[in-house]
């Protein structure tokens, strides 16, 4: 990850001079918690403020040509340390924390700051986290903490409530259009891609590039397959997990907004779609199915990156949602 890739994404502006004004008042915090859902760029800003910290040129940092940099660039910087989920293991180990936490305690190899960043912090278990807590109630002299979570965070309140808060969201939605255009597709509509990303400019480029109209095309089909109980779910669930769950469920999560906004007179649906009438009387158990079917998709996006089996909370969720689909 090029830590200088931050200053490409507008949106991150407000939080880089966040940060380089408490730099300039001597008032850096200790510890940061960075929360961002996907397509926002959570990443590129937690090696930005990386490499803010540990930059020695005289000038705007992070400079990109600095000793220190060029280390960073390399990915070979002594005092910077990196922390995420090993490969195959569905949480961050308490053994991964207590080595981050032995090497912490070392002197600065180029004498400034020490940087410890944790990826995914939200996967650290119980262990890990408690281990962690220590290091944030007496941190080190020149040592700053950086978590990077999802939203929707687990962490223990006792390690969000002593980290700054620093919390992404998406730009408007002219500017990500604007944004957008510049960078992929002229013939693209990234309304469209933006609507199922959530408003995250990254994650529609994603989304663009993967194919939005054959996603869109596939779960349409999957979802009337389903709602004729033509389609096995089990084997769904199979086909959704191989090939792109992620998106497939932010796009069912969308779609069900959609419906449910449309049953309650919030927004009209687009011409080719099929009303479900919901705002009759007769049809109210319909909505609640509906709500409690989003609620689920919501949750299983969530939860998807525990330790939970995929394949069968995936076809619980479908066939728990049959009701609402037929």
């Amino acid at each position: 990850m090029d830590f200088l890739s931050a200053n490409e994404l507008p949106w991150l502006h407000g939080a880089q001079a966040r940060l380089r004004e408490a730099q300039a008042a001597g008032r850096m915090p200790h510890s940061l918690l960075l929360l961002g859902p996907p397509g926002l760029g959570l990443e590129a800003l937690s090696h930005w403020i990386v490499g803010f910290a540990l930059c020695e040129g005289a000038g705007l940092r992070p400079c990109g040509s600095c000793a220190s940099c060029q280390l960073l660039r390399s990915g070979s910087h002594p005092d910077a340390l990196v922390l995420h989920v090993e490969e195959d293991a569905k949480q961050i180990k308490v053994e991964q924390v207590r080595g981050l936490i032995e090497s912490l305690t070392l002197k600065s190899y180029r004498g400034g700051y020490k940087v410890a960043l944790i990826e995914g912090a939200e996967l650290l278990n119980a262990n890990g986290a408690n281990a962690f807590l220590k290091t944030l109630e007496e941190p080190t002299q020149n040592t700053l903490l950086i978590l990077a979570a999802n939203p929707n965070h687990r962490l223990p309140a006792t390690i969000a409530s002593r980290c700054l808060r620093l919390a992404l969201r998406a730009p408007a939605r002219a500017e990500a259009v604007a944004w957008l255009a510049g960078r992929g597709s002229a013939t693209a509509d990234w309304n469209a891609a933006l609507r199922l990303a959530g408003g995250a400019p990254l994650l529609a480029l994603e989304i663009e590039a993967a194919g939005l109209a054959r996603l869109d095309e596939e779960m349409r089909r999957d979802v009337d397959l389903l709602s004729r109980g033509a389609a096995d779910p089990s084997i769904l669930a199979e086909g959704w997990i191989r090939s792109g769950l992620a998106l497939r469920l932010a796009w069912l999560e969308n779609w069900l907004t959609q419906r449910i906004r449309s049953g309650l007179g919030v927004a009209e649906i687009s011409p080719n779609e099929t009303r479900v009438g919901l705002p009759d009387p007769r049809l109210r158990p319909k909505i609640c199915q509906l709500f409690d079917l989003h609620d689920a998709v919501r949750s299983f996006r969530r939860l998807g990156s525990s330790s939970m089996n995929q394949q069968l909370a995936l076809e619980a969720m479908l066939l728990g949602g049959l009701k609402a689909l037929s």
